[in-house]
C-alpha cells in the first residue's frame, strides 16, 4: 500500500474509531446506489475520496485507473487487503481530503460515498477535489444530507450535536450548495429516501 507524498493528519483514535464505526454503517448502503454512482465514471484517471475498507470497489469501471484516499491507515488496509483478494489494481494513499497532495488538474473524475458528511470543513474539501480535477472533469458525489421537509430538517439540527459527538458525521449538511459554493457546475441530482440521500454530478468549467 502506498502512501501519498500530500500532508496529512495522524487520526486520533477517537477519529479512527468514529470512521469505524461509520464503515460499519455504511455495509448497510443499498449496493444499486453504489452501483449508479460508478456507472457515472468513465475512464481516464479516476479518484475516490474516502475510500474505507473498499465498499465501492467491485464497481470501478474497468477502463478507470483509480487512485483511493482515506486518512485512515486501518482502513485502508482493508481496502488493499480487498483489492489485492479481487486482482483491483488500485493506488492507496493516506491523505486529508482538506489537503489533496496531488497536482493541479491531475484527475478527469472524482467519486465519493457519504463522505462530506464527515469532512470538517466540506467546501475546503470539495475546493480541493476541483483544484486536482482536470478542467471539464466531473466529481459524483453519493451523500445523506438535511431534508428539503422543513419539520425534519429543523429535527436533524437539532439532533445533528449529539449524533456529530457519537458518530463524527453531520446529518444536517446541505451538500448540493456546499458543492455550488466550491466552484462547480451542478449538472444532475437524483434524490433517494425522500431527499435524505442525494447522487450529485458536478463539473469543473474548463475545456
Amino acid at each position: 500500500m502506498g502512501t501519498s507524498q500530500g500532508q496529512h493528519r495522524k487520526p486520533t483514535k477517537v477519529k479512527q474509531h468514529r470512521r469505524d464505526l461509520q464503515d460499519v454503517i455504511l455495509e448497510l448502503v443499498p449496493k444499486s446506489w453504489r452501483r449508479l454512482l460508478w456507472s457515472k465514471v468513465e475512464g481516464g484517471r479516476v479518484l475516490e475520496v474516502g475510500v474505507g475498507t473498499g465498499m465501492n470497489m467491485a464497481y470501478y469501471p474497468p477502463a478507470a485507473a483509480v487512485v483511493a484516499v482515506d486518512f485512515s491507515p486501518s482502513l485502508l488496509t482493508g481496502a488493499a487487503n480487498r483489492a489485492r483478494k479481487n486482482g483491483k489494481a488500485v493506488e492507496f494513499g493516506i491523505m486529508d481530503a482538506q489537503r489533496l497532495g496531488f497536482a493541479d488538474d491531475a484527475f478527469d473524475c472524482a467519486a465519493t460515498s457519504f463522505v462530506f458528511c464527515s469532512v470538517p470543513d466540506p467546501i475546503a474539501g470539495l475546493t480541493e477535489v476541483r483544484r486536482v480535477l482536470k478542467p471539464g472533469g466531473r466529481v459524483i458525489l453519493l451523500e445523506h444530507v438535511r431534508s428539503d421537509w422543513r419539520p425534519l430538517g429543523w429535527l436533524m439540527d437539532i439532533l445533528n450535536p449529539p449524533w456529530l459527538r457519537l458518530s463524527g458525521d453531520n446529518i444536517n449538511r446541505d451538500t448540493l450548495a456546499n458543492v455550488e459554493r466550491a466552484g462547480f457546475q451542478v449538472l444532475t441530482v437524483q434524490r433517494f429516501m425522500a431527499g435524505l440521500v442525494k447522487l450529485i454530478e458536478a463539473r469543473k468549467e474548463g475545456q
